[in-house]
């Protein structure tokens, strides 16, 4: 198998590398995944929802994340890597529909399903790589899940230590990402041995973040379909439009644009901020996430307020721009002052308006957005346009 497998499985490193049909096809399941998420937390958004809520969400996020890594590597037309993907995917949408009750009825389900998909990814990958360097970096990866899987499954029978064994679980296998895989004889994977193409996952996250984007708009949308459409309603949906504009333009400019670039100029040790990249896209998903569930929240009911409501509306837009000003630390190695600011602005003014209606919160929350984005479009706004002009780059990073 090996004599073939260099040019009818793996991707070629040096060739450019496009999304494929397939892998969009696949991020379906996330979508289905993320409105999941969305209707749990808005069902129960206290302190113990939320954290269940990120749980799930952190174990959706790996399996995407994983899927992502590994097909970077392979043909999205072999057969094989086709099987592959769409037994993810299967895998992903029984996990998605196991959401609501993931924490009761159907913890074995969910469970179940994020085992096998590791597992079965180890199944596929294992024997197609014999005679190829790459078999022992799989094979370390499925010794792994295999571990941690007993986790997975062990809380899916016990409910008492459900949260702690499955929170454990992910927080080893995140870890074990971090620390390159290593077993006892069989070593740790090189950095070479799990470089990426930049661009291709760079482009990968960004699909993904517009996804979870798209799942604020959509909400937020339907909610407002069905509040009667008066003018308090009005005024939320049209915040969270602002807000949905403002999260994007804060994601992308400029640092979400370049985060390919600087992967595949660092090389080989690329492949840490491109891991780096995909824990901060998970906080950033998840802030969006709450920030989706808050809007939702105001748009149905403009007048109310309550702890939990609260909550999500200050934390979410937080965790985003935390996440946001980290990437831009490891891509631009610069600290957005703007943005820094911003944190504890939106901390403080939302608590600060905690006595009043959920609307007046949403507001406070959509302007300090749009007032970043205003502070960070300034230096370009006020400089004068000048042909070839080498000095925007390094100006923008300074504000990034």
């Amino acid at each position: 198998m090996a004599s073939w497998l260099p040019e009818r499985l793996l991707q070629k490193r040096e060739n450019p590398r496009r999304t494929s049909f397939l892998e969009l096809f696949f991020d379906l399941a996330f979508i289905f995944a993320l409105t999941r998420l969305s209707r749990a937390l808005l069902d129960d958004h206290s302190l113990n929802g939320g954290f269940q809520v990120l749980v799930l969400l952190a174990a959706l996020w790996w399996v995407w994340f994983v899927t992502a890594w590994s097909a970077d590597w392979f043909d999205p037309r072999a057969p094989l890597i086709v099987v592959l993907l769409l037994w993810v995917m299967f895998g992903g949408l029984l996990m998605a529909a196991a959401v609501p009750t993931a924490f009761d009825s159907h913890a074995g389900l969910f469970a179940g399903a994020y085992v096998a998909i590791h597992l079965g990814r180890g199944a596929l990958l294992i024997p197609a790589l014999k005679g190829h360097p790459l078999q022992l970096r799989s094979l370390r990866v499925a010794i792994w899940f295999a571990i941690s899987g007993v986790l997975w499954v062990v809380g899916a029978f016990v409910a008492p230590a459900r949260e702690a064994l499955w929170a454990l679980a992910l927080v080893l296998e995140y870890s074990l990402a971090r620390l390159r895989w290593p077993f006892p004889r069989l070593g740790r994977s090189s950095w070479p041995d799990l470089q990426v193409n930049g661009e291709h996952l760079s482009e990968r996250y960004q699909q993904i973040f517009i996804i979870a984007l798209g799942e604020l708009i959509l909400f937020s949308g339907i909610a407002y379909s069905g509040s009667g459409m008066n003018r308090e309603s009005t005024v939320a949906f049209a915040l969270a439009f602002v807000t949905a504009v403002s999260l994007a333009r804060l994601y992308l400019v400029p640092a979400g644009t370049r985060l390919g670039a600087t992967i595949v100029a660092a090389g080989p040790p690329g492949s840490k901020l491109a891991l780096l990249a995909g824990y901060l896209h998970v906080v950033m998903i998840a802030g969006v996430l709450a920030t989706s569930v808050a809007m939702e929240l105001t748009i149905e009911d403009p007048g109310y307020r309550d702890a939990g409501q609260l909550a999500v509306g200050v934390i979410g837009p937080a965790l985003f721009l935390t996440a946001r000003i980290l990437l831009s630390a490891v891509v631009d190695t610069s600290l957005p002052w703007a943005r820094l600011i911003g944190v504890p602005a939106i901390i403080l003014f939302g608590w600060a308006t905690m006595r009043l209606p959920q609307l007046a919160g949403s507001a406070v929350v959509a302007g300090v957005l749009l007032l970043i984005v205003v502070v960070d479009a300034m230096p370009g706004m006020w400089r004068p346009a000048s042909p070839g002009d080498a000095s925007d780059a390094p100006d923008q990073r300074r504000h990034g």
